[in-house]
């Protein structure tokens, strides 16, 4: 019997019938096979589409300690451009002869002739 259709209604066994039995069952298959591929679709679309938002978040985050590390490089730079800036100055005074003789006296007791060096204590006694 064709669905659909009441028992009351006889069904007649001729080659219609069953060349439209074999439609229905073709486009019945063919209906399944739609189905299967569409999920079979939907399913490697949602994959793919996961792991491409994965790997943009791995990026998203790798991005963000890289620029951290940047921000901390520039911070680093600046400071060792300061040091620098101050080593290069002292390299200057230290080419004068009159600021290394000023150093030797305060730090090395180094006295012109006949000169008597005191040193006195910077900080108070504790008694």
């Amino acid at each position: 019997m064709a669905k659909g259709q009441s028992e009351s209604v006889a069904r007649l066994d001729s080659t219609y019938m069953k060349h439209y039995d074999a439609y229905l069952d073709r486009h019945q298959r063919k209906k399944k096979r739609l189905i299967r591929r569409l999920v079979m679709f939907a399913l490697l679309v949602a994959i793919v589409s996961g792991s491409m938002v994965m790997y943009h978040m791995k990026q998203q985050a790798l991005y963000s300690e890289k620029h951290e590390q940047y921000e901390q490089l520039q911070q680093q730079m600046s400071a060792l451009k300061e040091e620098e800036k101050g080593l290069e100055q002292e390299i200057e005074l230290l080419n004068d002869e009159e600021y290394v003789l000023q150093i030797a006296r305060t730090n090395y007791f180094f006295s012109k002739e006949g000169e008597i060096i005191f040193k006195m204590p910077n900080e108070d006694p504790s008694y």
